[in-house]
């Protein structure tokens, strides 16, 4: 008996076989939507937005950047401790090791800025105190820099690179006769303690080496130089000053060497070029000394002392026209064809080789005949370097050349100058 409308039967149906092949597909297909959803969909980026990129484990750009100074690489190890910054704003020992790197480049500007970017998160921080006087110290604001370096060493006497870089300080005061009376004996005293404190850091045996090149005993300021490049034989900086020592004691083929060494450490610096040149003109090989000394110049050509070196090896050469050129450049300054502006040098008497440019230039100008520019400028030296006895020879020699051509417009002059 059926009901009529329902979907009940009181008579048992028979049930259909179950299909095990569509199941294991369906299974299958289950599996494979889970596994696209959890590990292959997070992969796949959303479109029109920036991939993440993995964060760089600063330590990583530290190490880096102490390798890279270590090589001597220092601009490429500025760029490095630049990248650190972000990563880590609040730490100062980036900003000091920054800092540090920077004054070793010759970029005092920038150290300054980075060791007061260190003061602002760390204000008793010794090393950041020193790195901002030595940078004050490299723009020549000894005052400045002595307060700094005397702080840095009241926060931490023990901080041997503070005490190194108020030692260079003292021998530059004491050279300029800016600091106080008894600067030098300050300056030995100093370096000994930054020795004594920090033997492995470079300022250390830098700082003594300068102190003992100073005061004379150049043997001994050889060695230290020579420790400071043991350190790190990358530092041009240190080649120059062994380069210079060298070439007090007239151990001329090592001086070159070493400045050979500085140039191609920093290829655009103009004192390796311009420290080679006066080797070769001791030695009187004029030719090769204006190689140099035109090299010197293309690196920095805006420079007056570089001009007046260049020629004064003109005059020895001797090629007269071409060392009133450079004389002209250096003395009177001028605009190059780039529109570079030459700021012309002072005469003070104090710098014996700016007084030198000046009275060799008076004195080939004497030469040419060109009294109308000779005479003021010997009437200058008479005014401004009266302690100079070279200068005040060779300005009234440039006078009495004068005076003759003016009697007799084709004779020579009888009498040598004083060598310049």
């Amino acid at each position: 008996m059926y009901l009529r409308g329902s979907n009940w039967s009181m008579r048992r149906r028979r049930r259909k076989p179950i299909n095990w092949f569509s199941i294991s597909v369906l299974v299958l297909l289950i599996a494979l939507v889970v596994y696209i959803n959890v590990a292959i969909v997070p992969d796949i980026p959303t479109p029109f937005v920036p991939s993440p990129t993995a964060t760089r484990d600063p330590e990583s750009y530290r190490s880096e950047a102490e390798a890279l100074f270590a090589d001597g690489k220092l601009l490429q190890a500025i760029a490095v401790y630049e990248q650190v910054i972000p990563l880590t704003p609040d730490d100062p020992g980036i900003y000091v090791s920054l800092a540090r790197v920077q004054l070793f480049a010759g970029h005092p500007e920038d150290a300054l800025v980075n060791a007061e970017n260190a003061l602002l998160l760390s204000p008793n921080n010794s090393m950041a105190h020193a790195l901002r006087g030595g940078a004050l110290a490299q723009q020549q604001d000894f005052l400045g820099a002595q307060a700094q370096l005397q702080l840095a060493i009241q926060v931490d006497p023990n901080n041997g690179i503070a005490h190194a870089l108020y030692a260079e300080l003292l021998g530059n005061m004491y050279i300029n006769n800016t600091g106080p009376f008894d600067a030098l004996d300050l300056a030995i005293a100093e370096s000994q303690v930054a020795v004594q404190l920090a033997p492995s850091a470079i300022e250390s045996h830098r700082a003594r080496g300068f102190v003992l090149e100073i005061t004379g005993n150049y043997e001994e300021a050889i060695r230290e130089y020579q420790a400071a490049v043991n350190i790190n034989p990358n530092i041009p900086d240190l080649h120059l000053a062994l380069g210079r020592t060298y070439r007090v004691v007239g151990a001329l083929p090592e001086a070159v060497e070493e400045y050979t060494i500085a140039n191609t450490l920093n290829p655009a610096d103009p004192l390796p070029d311009l420290y080679t040149s006066r080797v070769y003109f001791t030695t009187g090989e004029y030719a090769k000394a204006a190689q140099y000394a035109e090299q010197a110049v293309r690196d920095d050509p805006t420079d007056p002392y570089l001009r007046g070196n260049w020629g004064l090896i003109y005059y020895y050469l001797p090629d007269w026209p071409r060392a009133v050129e450079q004389f002209s450049l250096a003395i009177n300054g001028g605009t190059l064809d780039e529109g570079l502006i030459i700021e012309p040098l002072t005469l003070t008497g104090d710098d014996l080789r700016v007084t030198q440019y000046f009275y060799t230039y008076a004195v080939v100008l004497a030469r040419l005949n060109r009294c109308s520019e000779a005479l003021p400028v010997a009437q200058l030296i008479l005014s401004a370097a009266t302690n100079d006895a070279d200068a005040v020879y060779n300005a009234q020699f440039t006078i009495s050349v004068c005076e003759q051509s003016l009697r007799d417009p084709t004779a020579a002059p009888t009498t040598e100058p004083e060598s310049p």
